[in-house]
């Protein structure tokens, strides 16, 4: 009998389904385990949850007080088995099978989980035989073709995410405790730092420094609304900018008139080439478009993998490998989208492409789901995929550019007119869809009514805030992190209290104090360079050009330089850092008597709420929600002008709410409230009735 090893349970499931039509199913100390039979052998299928394995210092280690953060660098760090009912049941099973096939995902950590089952597996069999599935999507066609044609387990692989593993927890102890015994700040409200978190951050805040110091200048446009054969249209003066009031008044001035006349026409035609395939960083990048987060992103990508209905979604991959079937996935798909039909009509379809690497084929969609049985935000995550898909195919957008210049008086303007002549890519894809601005038809000479002149008053704009897809994007440009990891560093850092916000990323004021502090006094743990080395060491790792305990001693060295830097200018760095965390610490003044701060204080029950800090003087209040990560805003209610704050769950939306319990923002919440209170009133009183 063999064993099968998959990473997760619903992909178990869908892989001993596949292989066997009647599969055996039952549950061992709650894990689902498998029975089937596959070209007349038997074999046991064992589904993981992901590592089965905690990567952790040794209990000598443990303590943050006790343990001189030197002698941490070089710590023994042990594998700890976190998963203790599927541990006994390949313990429990690998004596009875003579070879395990390893069927986790096949990436860094897919490789590095297989290693931890089969480490396992051989401390009761160490003579069992061992293979390797590859497939890049759970369909029929791809599992029969990986179990078919077996392989061997790739160890330089998974030695590569092992060595990522312990780097990060090396980096990462020994840093948080650092800051965190430094600044005094203990417990839950410790502060983290890594070597991927940390310059991941300092992006953010640099991208915080430069909005903070960013001075608006105010400058001033003269808009014209001309009215031609009944229709209306704007223009703006040549001079797109006027720096002084005066010098658009006077052009106003010299503007005025009854009519425009037409002095040239330029139409130019523009050809918007077609997207080029998902891979995992454009996929986070057009899902945070439509409201998601990249960690929610991910997720949703991996449960429609795991259930057949995509491509494995972590993958570097921009080009789709010339052994799938173009046309079949494109007939699939003409069940669901009724424009994929059009391209069925093609002699031969040519995909556009991007970067090629060698590991999984760029995202797109493998089978057609029942949409009754996904969820709202997997119909949406798989019509993305499915629509990029056929955008890839299709053909590029022209668009007609039209200029018409236009004389008022003394004075030129320019109305701009953009149609679509041919859809191509965007009638497949609605997600980058074209503003049109249609004008009038008008030739040379003609002239046009002159309805009303305005001048604008505008100021220029700092640099927007990162997004979790243009931060994804830059961290991929400086490699930082992996494709599977970098959407989790984001999550961790918001969890931390590190950054606010679900659409743009605005760094909290410890996160400022955290990295100005380090910045000052140790610089390189904050830039990209030192992580980007580190990551192309590993990459030699996979290759096996370097070995697991070179690129981990070598990291080390890295971080005892950081780390004398640090304990040089501790006395400072724990000045500044008390300091930050105090102002942190104040939502603002106190709305009532206008003297105090207001500030997060917890009663005797523990229980959180907002005070001033004039008390007794002042005995101001504000209830908090009890549950959820509490994260200040900076921000004051447009409607009350009392401090706004953002309450987040962890794996769910957060929200951001005023203070002011009588806010008239709160009415809509009160009368949810209420009505749900009176629903359940209701129902208790039937229940008793019955």
């Amino acid at each position: 009998m063999k064993l099968i090893i998959a990473e997760k349970a619903i992909a178990g499931e869908r892989i001993a389904n596949i292989l066997s039509r009647k599969p055996k199913k039952k549950t061992i100390k709650g894990i689902p385990v498998f029975q089937l039979t596959f070209k007349n052998r038997e074999f046991l299928l064992i589904p993981l949850k992901g590592h089965i394995q905690d990567v952790d210092f040794s209990p000598e280690y443990k303590s943050w007080q006790k343990v001189d953060l030197k002698k941490l660098v070089d710590g023994k760090i042990v594998y700890i088995n976190n998963a203790k009912d599927i541990v006994s049941v390949l313990k429990e099973n690998s004596d009875k099978v003579g070879e395990v096939v390893i069927a986790t995902d096949y990436d860094r950590e897919g490789e590095a989980i297989g290693l931890e089952a089969l480490r396992i597996i051989k401390e009761k069999n160490p003579k069992i035989k061992v293979s390797r599935a590859y497939f890049s999507a759970i369909t029929e066609e791809e599992i029969l073709g990986a179990f078919s044609k077996l392989g061997s387990l790739d160890i330089n692989l998974a030695e590569s995410a092992n060595a990522r593993r312990e780097i990060d927890l090396i980096w990462g102890a020994v840093l948080s405790r650092f800051l965190s015994l430094t600044a005094k700040r203990m417990g839950s409200k410790y502060l983290s730092a890594g070597r991927v978190q940390t310059p991941t951050l300092a992006l953010v805040v640099e991208r915080e420094k430069e909005r903070q110091k960013f001075k608006a200048k105010k400058y001033y446009q003269l808009e014209a609304l001309l009215e031609k054969n009944k229709t209306r249209f704007k223009a703006f003066h040549e001079k797109t900018k006027f720096d002084k009031k005066s010098d658009v008044e006077k052009a106003k001035k010299n503007s005025t008139c009854k009519h425009g006349r037409v002095l040239e026409i330029r139409v130019s035609e523009r050809r918007v080439k077609k997207p080029i395939p998902f891979n995992t960083t454009q996929y986070i990048r057009a899902a945070s478009v439509l409201g998601y987060s990249a960690a929610k992103a991910m997720f949703i990508a991996e449960r429609l993998y795991m259930s057949g209905f995509i491509s494995y979604p972590r993958t570097d991959n921009q080009t789709y490998p010339k052994s799938l079937d173009l046309a079949k996935t494109v007939k699939m798909l003409s069940g669901m989208f009724k424009e994929a039909k059009q391209l069925l009509k093609k002699e031969k379809l040519f995909p556009s492409y991007g970067k090629k690497s060698a590991d999984h084929p760029p995202i797109y969609p493998v089978s057609l789901p029942d949409l009754k049985k996904l969820s709202r935000d997997e119909k949406k995550i798989y019509e993305l995929v499915a629509r990029r898909f056929l955008a890839t195919l299709s053909e590029e957008a022209v668009l007609l550019s039209t200029s018409v210049v236009i004389l008022l008086n003394k004075e030129k303007f320019i109305a701009r007119g953009l149609n679509v002549k041919k859809k191509g890519w965007k009638a497949f894809y609605p997600y980058a869809s074209t503003e049109e601005t249609t004008l009038p038809m008008m030739k040379e000479g003609d002239s046009a009514n002159l309805k009303k002149l305005v001048i604008l008053e505008k100021e220029t704009q700092p640099p927007g805030r990162y997004s979790q897809g243009s931060l994804i994007k830059l961290m991929e440009d400086l490699g930082l992190g992996t494709k599977a990891t970098r959407h989790e560093t984001i999550q961790k850092l918001i969890y931390r209290n590190f950054l606010v916000g679900s659409g743009s990323l605005e760094p909290t004021p410890i996160a400022m104090e955290v990295i100005s502090t380090l910045e000052k006094y140790s610089p390189v743990i904050t830039k990209p360079k030192m992580t980007s080395e580190l990551e192309k060491e590993m990459d030699l790792v996979a290759l096996g050009k370097k070995t697991k305990k070179e690129v981990i001693k070598d990291s080390k060295e890295m971080l005892l330089l950081a780390l004398d830097s640090l304990l040089k200018n501790e006395q400072k760095i724990a000045k500044d850092l008390r300091e930050g965390i105090r102002k942190s610490k104040f939502l603002g003044k106190c709305p009532k008597c206008k003297k105090g701060d207001l500030r997060v204080l917890r009663n005797k029950r523990g229980n959180r709420f907002i005070a001033c800090n004039r008390y007794p003087d002042c005995k101001t209040t504000f209830p908090l929600p009890q549950k959820g990560l509490l994260q200040f805003t900076d921000k004051l209610c447009n409607v009350c002008n009392h401090p706004v704050v953002r309450i987040m769950w962890k794996g769910r939306r957060g929200f951001t709410m005023c203070i002011n319990p009588d806010c008239k923002t709160k009415d809509k919440w009160k009368a949810k409230i209420k009505a749900r209170q009176e629903k359940e009133s209701k129902e208790s009183k039937e229940e008793k009735r019955k």
